[in-house]
């Protein structure tokens, strides 16, 4: 079902609870589909440390780079 933005704004209820059980709702604008109307879906745990042993920081991460100095700010006197 497509239904315009006035018409979703009237009824939002209604499309939310036709959503909930199985419909399918795209919300237009000028009768051009925008968006669809869909049901929650959780999304699962985060798993960190997918990484963990796989990656080492350089040991010179944190020091200034003098050519990147340069491109940002010009070159030195």
């Amino acid at each position: 079902m497509i239904v315009n933005v006035s018409d979703a704004k009237a009824n939002l209820s209604k499309l939310i609870d036709m959503v909930y059980h199985g419909e399918e709702v795209i919300i237009a604008k000028n009768n051009l589909p925008l968006v669809d109307l869909v049901v929650h879906k959780p999304k699962g745990k985060r798993k960190l440390g997918l990484l963990a042993g796989q990656f080492q920081v350089p040991k010179d991460f944190l020091e200034e780079d003098k050519e990147i100095n340069e491109m940002f700010y010009g070159e030195s006197p």
